[in-house]
């Protein structure tokens, strides 16, 4: 399951990819569309500024826009980027990988090779899943 910083981020970045080109967003406006409390959205902001997902602007036009275009940005990036590995399981993550402490043999471990197989659908679809493809959706969030 996703944490709930997970959920707010995708929502922030998704609010300011729709804002793209636009200019900036008040920390106050997205906190308020997107229903985030602000203290919450604040270490969020603070966090995804640090990796170089946005930057923000001092004044009275200030506020925060997207660094990068709408369709250079995917969830898998996001999701890692609070979650760490996107694996279920240890044994299959390929950046966090760590050896299962009850499996006797990884190579035909048939409960390893299930979650490998969900793992790579996974990072797959996050990875063509960009801001650009969301804003663009007709079940758009």
């Amino acid at each position: 399951m996703l944490t709930q910083n997970t959920k707010y981020s995708m929502l922030a970045v998704i609010r300011l990819a729709q804002e793209y080109g636009k200019g900036t967003l008040m920390i106050n406006e997205i906190a308020e569309s997107e229903k985030i409390p602000k203290r919450f959205l604040e270490s969020i902001l603070l966090e995804l500024k640090k990796n170089g997902f946005w930057g923000s602007k001092l004044g009275k036009k200030g506020g925060y826009y997207l660094l990068k275009k709408p369709e250079d940005v995917n969830l898998l990036e996001i999701i890692r980027l609070f979650e760490g590995s996107i694996a279920l399981l240890p044994c299959t993550s390929e950046k966090f990988y760590q050896p299962c402490e009850h499996c006797k043999d990884e190579a035909t471990c048939t409960i390893r090779y299930t979650f490998k197989d969900i793992r790579e659908y996974t990072f797959k679809k996050l990875a063509e899943t960009n801001l650009d493809t969301l804003i663009k959706s007709p079940n758009a969030v």
